[in-house]
């Protein structure tokens, strides 16, 4: 697992449902064994959920574009749907959307003043990539459980 990679292209292939089968398998490559795909009908806001090294929550919101970077964009409406369940319904401390394509111009304010992460084709291509783990690329991420900062 800790060998795992994926290129763009092979993301870029897979159905939504495979896409989301990825990202846990990432997730679990780097060190959250507990990494489960939820996705599906009445997933309410969560394709992936998993707790890292640092005893944070993750719930993830995976949205597959079939073309990639030429699909259409993922907008507020997603946000507003995993801000609205991945804290209070599935108990996240880190709450990302990742997609394989791109955000609308509205997200990142959004995401950023209600403490969302958003994983667009870059950041994606670099966590599926390389080796080190999402928490490293993100910013801005709350501290273990354990401690509690402004972020919290």
């Amino acid at each position: 697992m800790r060998r795992l990679r994926y290129e763009l292209p092979q993301l870029d292939g897979l159905h939504h449902e495979d896409f989301e089968f990825a990202i846990r398998d990432l997730m679990r490559r780097d060190g959250c064994a507990d990494a489960v795909q939820v996705g599906g009908a009445g997933d309410n806001g969560a394709d992936v959920t998993a707790t890292d090294p640092l005893g944070r929550r993750w719930v993830i919101q995976c949205k597959h574009r079939q073309g990639g970077a030429l699909g259409s964009a993922v907008g507020t409406p997603d946000l507003h749907v995993l801000n609205g369940t991945g804290r209070q319904l599935h108990g996240g401390d880190v709450v990302v959307l990742v997609t394989n394509g791109r955000f609308t111009a509205g997200c990142e304010p959004l995401a950023k003043s209600q403490k969302l992460h958003l994983v667009d084709r870059g950041t994606l291509g670099e966590w599926a990539a390389g080796s080190r783990p999402l928490w490293e690329l993100l910013q801005q991420l709350p501290p273990s459980p354990g401690r509690r900062s402004a972020l919290s």
